[in-house]
């Protein structure tokens, strides 16, 4: 990774924030701390947008050595989100996903598992998406999904079933748009 590419295409993306709905810098960062934290090597990212959120991913994942798979509706912007993943040197750290998040989930073979998920698409969707996902979650797997805050209504159904499923502890930080983080206890 080129630190100076890095940092400058933060900075860029920064500026369309609001147009391709990115993450925060903040929620960028703990993610990326959280990545490593758990050394995380198999990372899911349900919804790349123009990959600003996968920058900050990837960037951990060269710290753990892992790597990252990446879901993204619309092809323009996963187009995009390659662009910027390659221009900062993560050419052989990624695979792309283009489609329905769920449609591609159901695809997933059994053996397929993940240590760390990142949700961050149709809101929804979120709890179809952790019902496709948990059970390709490896043991003490982390589960951090975005506009919890922000999109109350539409992710509480999500939050209901993660937050009542005995095999998960989870708790909301207060980060920009509001952070669920959900540990795989078993």
């Amino acid at each position: 990774m080129n630190i100076v590419t890095f940092e400058n295409t933060l900075a860029e993306l920064e500026k369309t924030q609001k147009d391709f709905w990115n993450i925060s810098r903040q929620t960028g960062n703990f993610l990326s701390m959280l990545i490593k934290m758990n050394n995380s090597q198999k990372v899911l990212e349900i919804g790349t947008s123009n990959g600003y959120s996968g920058l900050w991913i990837l960037s951990a994942l060269e710290y753990t050595g892992g790597n990252l798979t990446t879901i993204e509706y619309y092809d323009k912007r996963r187009s995009i989100a390659i662009e910027n993943f390659n221009k900062c040197g993560f050419e052989s750290n990624y695979t792309t996903l283009q489609g329905q998040a769920c449609d591609i989930l159901e695809t997933f073979s059994p053996d397929k598992m993940f240590d760390f998920v990142f949700i961050d698409a149709n809101k929804r969707e979120y709890v179809k998406n952790f019902e496709l996902i948990k059970p390709h979650l490896a043991e003490h797997a982390i589960i951090a999904a975005d506009n919890i805050n922000s999109h109350r209504e539409k992710v509480q159904t999500f939050l209901d079933v993660i937050y009542s499923d005995k095999d998960f502890q989870t708790e909301i930080l207060d980060l920009p748009a509001g952070l669920s983080v959900s540990y795989k206890i078993s």
